[in-house]
C-alpha cells in the first residue's frame, strides 16, 4: 500500500482548510507537515494517529475510527488548544477533485 502524499483538514464551522505534505515517517509510519511547518499529523503506539505542536503536545485526535490505522483516517477529526475545539474533515486527493 503507497501512503498518502498528502490531504487537507477542512474545517466545519467556516471551511478554513489546511493542506499536510508526507513528510518521512516516524514510528514506522508516514508522517505528515502542514504546509506551513507549524503542525504535524503522526502515530504514535501511546496516542494513535494525532496533530501535534512543538514539544509533542496532541491538539487534535479523530473521532470514531481506528486509532490504529495505517494512515490518518479520512474522517472527522476534533482539534482542541486552550479552551477552542473545532471540527474538521481530513479529506484526501480525491475527495478535494
Amino acid at each position: 500500500m503507497t501512503a498518502l502524499a498528502s490531504f487537507t483538514f477542512v474545517r466545519h464551522i467556516d471551511g478554513l482548510r489546511y493542506r499536510f505534505e508526507q513528510d518521512g515517517e516516524r514510528n514506522g509510519r508516514p508522517a505528515y507537515r502542514r504546509t506551513d511547518g507549524k503542525v504535524w499529523c503522526v502515530w504514535s503506539p501511546a496516542d494513535g494517529w494525532h496533530s501535534e505542536i512543538t514539544g509533542n503536545l496532541v491538539t487534535a485526535r479523530p473521532l470514531n475510527s481506528f486509532a490504529d490505522a495505517p494512515e490518518p483516517p479520512a474522517t472527522v477529526w476534533r482539534s482542541f488548544k486552550d479552551d477552542r475545539s473545532y471540527l474538521y474533515d481530513l479529506q484526501t486527493v480525491d475527495a478535494e477533485a
